[in-house]
């Protein structure tokens, strides 16, 4: 019989994992898994059940929970020579790894996503010795945002980010930045620098257009140091989608990219307080197996 592990965080998406753990469990049932149930008590609980969902050799792990659920689950998954298809019932705040994948931001409607899912193997990144999934940001801008509360993201969501880091912009301070990939090099100063992996960052699905969720790259983005009326137009290119084409953006797609700067700069990785420079940041192509919907749920 196959098997199936569910990875459910109870505080995600206000508290709503319980309400819909019946929901999952009937719909994998229907699919004849039998069925594993781990709900996550502490940070790292996630990247364990995974680990143990590879090394017991389940078909598929679904993760219910926010992004901060899915990161861990994928951590646990990364390593490993054998790995389950993963499924996602997304429950956070912003939910961009699931947005790029076209997987419903309803939970109700991603379970039933389940049953007609096909699995695609997709990217994932590495920064240093740590995963992720969306986006690398350095520089004051991407800092601020370590200031959200988690009250601040329930209620305004994907603003949240972008309301904080805008709080900065009357008080930028460039860096001084050294940037190699894939044999290219970049030195100048910066405001902020985007290396991102999907299409969809911040709960905005239009940063880098460009990007597919196995296309093997890094899409990155280096905002140069900018009078504040400049910054502005750039912040409103970022949000149409049209941020490679300003003229104070040097954009570039890479495999590997390394990081230097004159200052001490800490990186926020997804969201969240990451490593601190110099940095390796890197790609790691078609990683793992995702379950996605298939072309007629997405459309």
């Amino acid at each position: 019989m196959k098997k199936a592990m569910l990875i459910l965080n109870p505080s995600s998406g206000k508290e709503e994992a319980l309400d819909h753990k019946e929901s999952v469990l009937n719909v994998l049932k229907e699919m004849e898994y039998e069925i594993t149930l781990k709900e996550t008590e502490k940070e790292d609980d996630a990247t364990k059940f995974a680990e143990q969902a590879c090394e017991e050799r389940f078909d598929t792990v679904v993760s219910m929970g926010g992004d901060g659920t899915l990161n861990e689950t994928i951590t646990g998954l990364a390593k490993k020579e054998y790995q389950p298809s993963l499924g996602i019932v997304p429950l956070g705040t912003v939910n961009d790894f699931a947005r790029a994948l076209n997987i419903s931001m309803d939970p109700e409607e991603a379970i039933q996503q389940l049953k007609t899912a096909e699995t695609k193997r997709v990217d994932i990144g590495r920064i240093n010795d740590r995963y992720f999934m969306n986006i690398i940001a350095l520089g004051g801008i991407a800092e601020a945002t370590f200031g959200v509360s988690v009250e601040q993201k329930t209620k305004l969501g994907p603003l949240a980010y972008m309301i904080e880091g805008f709080k900065t912009i009357r008080e930028k301070e460039p860096f001084e930045a050294d940037i190699t990939y894939d044999g290219q090099k970049w030195e100048g100063k910066a405001l902020l620098f985007l290396m991102a992996l999907t299409n969809s960052v911040g709960g905005f699905e239009k940063l880098a257009p460009d990007a597919e969720v196995n296309d093997g790259q890094l899409h990155c983005f280096i905002i140069k140091d900018v009078p504040l009326y400049k910054l502005i137009t750039i912040m409103t290119a970022l949000v149409k989608g049209e941020l490679e084409e300003d003229e104070n953006v040097t954009y570039f797609q890479a495999k590997e990219v390394h990081v230097n700067a004159d200052e001490d700069l800490i990186s926020n990785v997804d969201g969240d307080e990451g490593a601190h420079v110099p940095l390796t940041v890197e790609v790691l192509g078609s990683h793992i197996p995702i379950l996605c919907p298939s072309e007629d749920q997405s459309d």
